[in-house]
């Protein structure tokens, strides 16, 4: 016999956490559309020549490659014509190459799918989890006022989704790489190089990230490397001392002044949209480690479990799909990696398992009950209530031990007792009473009951 047991590197739940993670889907995928954004789905895997866009390299090692049983059977011909999606951003990129002519730019998507990567396997970290991606994408251009209406989804998210406080951290490419060519470090080449080490600040911390850009290799002067962690150390605590650090920094190159002149704008239409200023603040060492940010960069921290790192980033780009067009299509996004999130927040205690998403069990309490518990159950379910209906008489007892289990909060009872007085029992398992009511009036009091409020009681 087989031992039942998930691969590594999955997360699967039981029900009730099931919900949990559902209703957390539900609500960024409210927020996502409250702001205009439409639904896109990508199949879960691309040719594999459109999906790698680029040979070699760390993406390409984790990438899972589909082949059929039958493909399987052939002489291999070089690497599969198929490949699992490693991320939604490069299916978003073809999706709007070959779309191109049919949308409306600016083209407002959001796509919630699974994504596939081989992680190695360690506590935590997942090789299926779900992505909730929005992006913003422009043809030949894209207003800078887009970006800062990211940040302001984002917020709106994560304050319904009720999860603790949280800081939403800004920088700017530009803004950083104006600031190296005044260290000396114009070379684009090197300049990546140096922001792929600052965004390792957090994990690696500040001693071996300046003990690398010393040594060998980059080999910068101490006084370029002092002033490279000066500026990677700049945060602020509030809107207008976000701005004055940023006045702070003085005068710069011409690519300098572009990224900070940007940067500002946007700090100015996220106070201009409410976002509390307590929400965002700039972060000087963000880099964002993939080289196809240009622009403004976002990382998300909640403020009091930094060790879970960032929960959501992303940021601008100048030209999402220049593989597959030629049109010039800049965009501005930003994901949440949700299993990850839904993991950590629940080891840390944030997420409490749900109750089920079915609100009332109505009992059998004989054979001869089973038409009216049937047309009970269905009169429930007209007003807009899940129910499930006990199909095989039990006693009472183990009834009401199932629904408790199954975090099913209402069991509605109807035995010879009941329809002689002409009620019905209502237990709430939440709060531990028994209601006898008319049943008339049974759908409204168990609707106001379910949605927090309270209902009038004839009995």
């Amino acid at each position: 016999m087989i031992k039942p047991r998930t691969p590594p590197g999955v997360m699967e739940l039981l029900p009730r956490d099931q919900i949990a993670f559902q209703r957390m889907l539900d609500t960024i995928r409210q927020t996502f559309e409250r702001f205009g954004f439409l639904p896109v789905e990508t199949p879960v895997f691309e040719l594999s020549e459109v999906l790698l866009t680029k040979t070699g390299g760390e993406t390409e090692r984790q990438v899972y490659f589909v082949q059929s049983t039958g493909a399987l059977e052939k002489p291999a011909e070089g690497r599969p014509d198929m490949a699992l999606r490693f991320d939604l951003t490069v299916p978003l990129a073809r999706y709007v190459a070959e779309h191109e002519h049919a949308l409306a730019f600016p083209f407002r998507r959001y796509q919630m799918q699974r994504v596939y990567r081989g992680e190695r396997a360690q506590r935590g970290r997942f090789r299926e989890f779900y992505q909730c991606d929005i992006d913003i994408i422009g043809k030949d251009g894209l207003s800078i006022r887009h970006d800062a209406e990211i940040p302001a989804v984002i917020n709106t998210v994560f304050e319904r989704l009720a999860i603790g406080e949280f800081t939403i951290w800004l920088n700017h490419r530009k803004l950083l790489r104006g600031w190296f060519e005044g260290q000396g470090i114009a070379d684009g080449d090197q300049q990546v190089a140096v922001l792929r080490e600052l965004d390792k600040l957090d994990k690696r911390g500040e001693d071996a990230v300046r003990a690398t850009l010393a040594g060998e290799g980059f080999g910068l002067p101490i006084q370029a490397v002092d002033a490279l962690m000066a500026f990677a150390a700049i945060r602020s605590d509030g809107h207008d001392d976000a701005i004055a650090k940023l006045d702070a920094l003085g005068a710069g190159t011409p690519l300098f002044e572009e990224g900070r002149d940007e940067l500002k704008q946007v700090l100015a239409q996220l106070r201009a949209l409410g976002v509390p200023q307590s929400r965002y603040a700039i972060n000087l060492s963000i880099a964002r480690g993939l080289d196809y940010y240009t622009g403004i960069v976002y990382e998300t921290m909640l403020d009091a479990h930094p060790q879970i790192g960032s929960i959501c980033s992303g940021g601008r780009y100048d030209n999402l799909a220049g593989h597959y067009s030629k049109s010039r299509l800049p965009g501005v996004g930003i994901s949440i990696g949700l299993t990850r999130l839904f993991w950590q927040l629940r080891e840390a205690g944030l997420v409490a398992t749900a109750d089920s998403s079915v609100h009332v069990l109505v009992a059998l309490m004989d054979d001869a009950s089973l038409a009216d518990a049937l047309g009970l159950s269905q009169l429930l379910r007209e007003a807009g209530l899940n129910v499930e209906t006990q199909l095989e008489a039990r006693k009472l007892g183990r009834q009401l031990q199932y629904a408790d289990r199954a975090g099913i909060r209402f069991v509605v009872i109807r035995g010879e007792d009941e329809r002689a007085r002409g009620v019905v029992a209502v237990k709430d398992l939440r709060h531990g009473e028994q209601l006898e009511l008319a049943e008339s009036e049974l759908a409204a009091v168990l609707l106001a009951r379910c949605h927090g409020g309270a209902a009038p009681v004839g009995h």
